[in-house]
């Protein structure tokens, strides 16, 4: 159930189907010079809608911006804070809660550290606040990079390479323009740096020439049935008080 694509009807009596609904985030991030600025989006987005295809649950519209600190250097990044990110989140879930919902995941395309720490905080503040409800956090390119294990060629693929680049060239390969360089970049241990693009230029990490759109294709389904997994999980988990 696609929440943006239902009418009010259509949402009250999807409440009789499924109290689950999935929260795509993603981000405005470069992607090396092949890839679109929103690929952790379009990636959670798609992902979500094939659970949906699964099994009943609904799908909230996906938050296109997120916490990016390491691209935030290069051109067409952009980021919001961390504090941000939290409060969206988290009013998202209380407006939902308020109209019946009561299990919640935050699929995460974008997996960057602080990004992710942020809805974790979120989550844990929102299970404090609603005592009838379930939250779980999850990042979906972590769920790709473990269920393509075998699939996947690139030792610590991660960003923009041989994992995202499959799976745009599946879902959107409109939107692949060319290819680009392996890059595995190397930061200084332990130093901040100003100009992280300076340590990271062509904004690839992993192998972009090992994609195809069959491992993109191989990979969504793997995440989505891992997802739907997630949710069943999370519809019969209780809390012990």
């Amino acid at each position: 159930m696609i929440i943006e694509e239902m009418t009010m009807p259509e949402f009250e009596a999807g409440l009789g189907r499924s109290r689950t609904v999935l929260i795509p985030f993603g981000s405005v991030e470069e992607h090396g010079p092949h890839l679109p600025l929103s690929t952790d989006t379009l990636e959670a987005y798609e992902v979500a809608k094939k659970a949906a295809l699964m099994m009943p649950l609904f799908v909230a519209p996906p938050l296109h911006y997120g916490n990016c600190r390491s691209t935030a250097c290069h051109p067409g990044t952009i980021s919001i804070s961390t504090t941000t990110l939290k409060m969206v989140f988290k009013d998202i879930v209380r407006s939902l809660h308020g109209h019946g919902l009561r299990n919640f995941i935050a699929l995460s395309g974008h997996a960057g550290g602080a990004h992710c720490m942020a809805l974790q905080e979120a989550g844990e503040e929102l299970l404090g606040e609603f005592s009838d409800s379930e939250i779980a956090v999850v990042t979906e390119f972590i769920l790709a990079r473990e269920e393509g294990k075998g699939l996947i060629e690139t030792p610590g693929d991660a960003h923009a390479g041989e994992i995202e680049t499959s799976r745009i060239m599946h879902s959107h390969p409109h939107l692949v323009k060319g290819s680009a360089e392996c890059e595995y970049p190397a930061f200084p241990i332990g130093i901040l740096v100003r100009n992280k693009r300076r340590f990271w230029p062509g904004g690839v990490w992993g192998d972009p020439g090992k994609a195809t759109a069959e491992k993109g294709a191989q990979l969504e389904s793997l995440v989505a049935r891992k997802l739907v997994e997630l949710v069943r999980v999370l519809e019969n988990f209780r809390h012990e008080l």
